[in-house]
């Protein structure tokens, strides 16, 4: 089957609450900052209804990833799960709007839509907190094995692998695209998320993965290992690329042919918040990748994509990355 797509994305899908608060409310509600911890419906309302005003946005990492894609102008789909709810029409309205594909799920599902509340401390670090809800229901017969097969790349988000059935749809998702000859991408997410799956992780990076997407704490924690240095070299020899983030030092991507391609941070002038840096590089990167660019210049628009959306709240982009790109000289 032709390609019709750049990337599908398969991942959680939420909607992101967003609001302001000093270490002392992390400190109060026990959470760790800079981390992403899982939550139950119960805690989700209570924690919501002591939270200061928000930003509520359609969000979920892989999402988020497919919003930046679109923004560059890739062809973009989103294999995610919502439920037939309010926030459920929010999220499928938002990701639709902005060019990205997206199906509802097949099946009538009991449990709501799920949300991520996000906590910006004032040194624009974010904590989240998520409800998976209906996201984490996402199973194998979610998975349409057209579209996986129609498009370049997929890239799916480590988040997912704390639910078994989501877990079985990436690994169909995978075989999928293998079987048709796209490549897999696969990010990290979150160093506790590795911590609980570091095993299996190690094993997707060797044998199924072939861009691999973390930043500095993830891939440390992976290979359990105190040095950056030693861990991008472990990596290098797991898959094909690593694209590796380090915050304001900039990203390092290795290949297994022993290629080492260091870009500088982006300058931003006043970082609001670094909701969504990860998964906008993420969208950089594999616009960048599925258009023929070189490494090199993948990185850089990953790099753009990162810095435009941590000058404001909320994990998608607020102007055209394709425009940022060409004012850069990047197109």
């Amino acid at each position: 089957m032709a390609n019709t797509f750049d990337v599908v994305c398969v991942g959680n899908a939420l909607v992101d609450v967003i609001a302001h608060a000093d270490d002392g409310f992390l400190d109060a509600w026990d959470m760790v900052k800079g981390s992403m911890r899982l939550i139950d419906e119960d805690l989700a309302h209570a924690l919501y209804g002591q939270m200061g005003p928000a930003v509520e946005a359609s969000g979920g990492s892989a999402a988020n990833t497919a919003a930046g894609l679109a923004s560059f102008g890739g062809q973009v789909g989103f294999v995610g799960k919502v439920a037939a709810d309010q926030l459920g029409e929010v999220f499928a309205h938002d990701i639709r709007a902005i060019g990205v594909h997206f199906q509802q799920p097949r099946d009538g599902v009991d449990a709501p839509t799920g949300r991520c509340l996000i906590i910006v401390s004032p040194d624009a670090e974010r904590t989240m907190s998520t409800f998976l809800g209906a996201s984490s229901l996402i199973a194998p017969d979610d998975i349409d094995e057209d579209l996986i097969g129609s498009a370049q790349v997929i890239y799916n988000e480590g988040y997912l692998w704390d639910s078994p059935s989501a877990k079985s749809a990436i690994l169909k998702a995978m075989q999928t695209a293998r079987r048709s000859g796209g490549r897999v991408a696969f990010t990290l997410s979150d160093p506790f998320c590795v911590d609980r799956h570091r095993q299996e992780f190690l094993d997707l990076a060797e044998h199924q993965v072939d861009i691999l997407f973390a930043n500095e704490a993830e891939i440390c924690s992976l290979y359990e290992v105190e040095s950056f240095a030693e861990a991008a070299e472990r990596v290098a020899g797991h898959c094909d690329v690593a694209c590796l983030t380090r915050s304001s030092a900039g990203s390092v991507v290795m290949t297994s042919d022993g290629d080492r391609i260091e870009v500088t941070a982006h300058p931003v002038p006043t970082v609001m918040d670094t909701t969504g840096a990860g998964d906008q590089y993420a969208a950089g990167f594999l616009y960048g990748l599925t258009h023929g660019r070189d490494l090199e210049n993948c990185a850089r628009l990953a790099g753009l994509a990162a810095s435009e959306v941590i000058s404001h709240v909320g994990a998608r982009p607020e102007v055209s990355l394709a425009e940022l790109a060409h004012s850069h000289g990047l197109a």
